[in-house]
């Protein structure tokens, strides 16, 4: 479980997993989950995992609405409060970085929901986190692609790599493609076909995670370039 080393008593209270890497490269990456799941979530774990494999430090951890309610979805006015849980445990991995002997970057992102507010947030604030993991970003309701979820797409300074399951009924390929275009910061999108919203095709994990990690590092490459 993670512990904050200091400022225990400020809010939102921060509460998930501590993945610390073997061979650190001094990077780090929050990671957050879903309006129907938690923090243990088999994607989350997995694809932690796999960061931290690969020597990142990872902070897994759940949203204040999950903290607040173990079952259910969001409510629609939690959403500004997450966005405070996630910047808040970006302030964290960024203190516990100051303490280290080398300081990488710190990058943001989630699973659907959570990755979704990561980008709300990184539209108002660009330097809150030097890049986004977004998994399954949630463009519109199911059999609802009227109702796009892009109107801050536009203000997006941040790099992003998008991962997208080719079942997923929160949006096509192609939607996805299309709005992106609305991105003006660098930005990548990785399909994995087959799966659906859940990135899970045929219901197994597989390579995907370490797949994710080395599309990811590739992507933030070609960036700095």
């Amino acid at each position: 479980m993670f512990t904050p080393s200091t400022d225990l008593s400020a809010e939102p209270h921060i509460r998930g997993y501590l993945h610390e890497p073997a061979q650190p490269n001094g990077s780090a990456i929050v990671l957050t989950h879903g309006a129907g799941a938690n923090c243990q979530s088999t994607l989350l774990i997995a694809v932690s995992d796999a960061f931290a494999d690969a020597g990142f430090t990872v902070l897994r951890f759940d949203l204040p609405f999950r903290n607040e309610r173990r079952f259910g979805p969001p409510r629609p006015g939690d959403a500004a409060r997450d966005r405070d849980g996630l910047r808040r445990a970006v302030t964290l991995m960024k203190e516990q970085s100051a303490n280290e002997k080398t300081r990488g970057s710190i990058f943001l992102g989630g699973h659907s929901y959570g990755g979704r507010q990561a980008t709300i947030l990184a539209s108002k604030d660009a330097a809150l986190a030097d890049g986004l993991l977004l998994l399954s970003y949630p463009l519109h309701p199911p059999d609802k692609p009227a109702q796009l979820r892009t109107s801050h797409f536009p203000k997006l300074q941040t790099r992003a790599f998008f991962v997208h399951g080719t079942r997923d009924p929160f949006a096509t390929t192609d939607e996805m493609r299309s709005a992106l275009q609305l991105i003006p910061a660098p930005h990548a999108l990785l399909e994995v076909d087959g799966a659906a919203h859940d990135l899970l095709a045929k219901r197994a994990i597989g390579e995907l995670p370490a797949r994710i990690v080395s599309e990811f590092q590739s992507f933030l490459g070609k960036v700095t370039e």
